[in-house]
């Protein structure tokens, strides 16, 4: 009689002892790590709900209601209408937009040149961009201070360098005709700086064989600035210049600053400054809402259709 036969089945296999701690701790870590990325984007999340959204929905509703003896009621259009129908919302338009022009001449082309000019040097180009971007560091009142003292009809600084020449003092923000172009130099002076460093860094990122291969070509250097820098620059010139009109089109601390808010005869009167007239100088809260939506309408409306336009020439 044959002994009975034991099968063989494979071994079970052994757990490390340490494998299911480390497995747990690598969990614990990644949810850790997890809580507190979600902690910080929720707070961040929060704060711009609380602090941009919640303005921007809070305006729209503003915008229809009135507020009267503590009551708010719904207005309807009644405060559009009222905004309309005033005739500082066109002079503070055409003030607005005149601001808007000049600031393009100056304060789009200036920093692209300077930045030209700053990618040439290959010696001491970081104690330059540190001057280019001093006006910025300093705080905006102070800087509108510097050149209301500069403005200045009897001892400011621009009537004495005229004085050398021979050229008669000018009264630059008492007159009508030279108020919004002080306060375009001294905005543009003011924020140039940021938009120089953007330009020099879409400079230094143009491939060197594209200029090697113009000047074989016998280009000069204003060609290869046509030729060359523009187009490789052309989707950071794009992006600036929206940036730019959206910027100037909310412009209001130099001329709150330099010329009290109206200027000479309501010259440098511009839309956030009626907006601000409304709200905290005639209590009209609904007007000053009504205004803002306008603004808010006009920018997002221009923003959309200049980005579908810059996608068309992409494409």
């Amino acid at each position: 009689m044959s002994a009975p036969t034991v099968s063989k089945s494979s071994p079970a296999p052994v757990r490390a002892p340490h494998q299911l701690p480390v497995r747990r701790g690598s969990l614990a870590r990644a949810v850790q790590r997890n809580l507190s990325a979600h902690g910080f984007l929720i707070g961040a999340v929060l704060c711009f709900s609380f602090f941009s959204w919640y303005p921007m929905v809070r305006e729209f509703f503003l915008a229809f209601q009135k507020n009267k003896d503590g009551r708010t009621t719904w207005a309807g259009w009644s405060n559009l209408s009222y905004v309309f129908n005033d005739p500082a919302f066109w002079q503070a338009w055409r003030n607005t937009l005149l601001f808007t022009g000049l600031a393009l001449v100056l304060g789009f082309a200036v920093p692209f040149l300077v930045a030209v000019l700053l990618n040439e040097f290959r010696h001491g180009q970081g104690y330059l961009r540190m001057l280019v971007y001093l006006p910025v560091m300093l705080p905006p009142v102070a800087s509108v201070l510097l050149f209301k003292y500069f403005y200045d009809p009897g001892y400011g600084l621009f009537n004495r360098v005229l004085g050398i020449f021979g050229i008669p003092d000018q009264q630059w923000l008492q007159s009508t005709g030279t108020a919004m172009i002080s306060v375009v130099i001294a905005a543009t002076w003011m924020n140039m700086g940021g938009a120089t460093l953007i330009y020099l860094a879409a400079l230094q990122g143009i491939p060197g064989e594209l200029y090697e291969a113009a000047e074989l070509d016998g280009a000069g250097l204003w060609r290869k600035i046509w030729h060359v820098t523009i187009p490789q620059t052309r989707l950071i010139l794009s992006l600036m210049f929206l940036m730019q009109i959206i910027a100037t089109m909310q412009v209001f601390t130099e001329p709150f600053l330099l010329t009290n808010g109206a200027g000479p005869e309501g010259s440098t009167t511009t839309v956030v400054y009626l907006i601000y007239q409304y709200a905290f100088n005639f209590n009209n809260y609904g007007g000053a809402a009504a205004l803002g939506l306008v603004l808010l309408v006009l920018l997002a409306g221009f923003s959309a259709v200049y980005v579908r336009l810059s996608r068309t020439q992409e494409d």
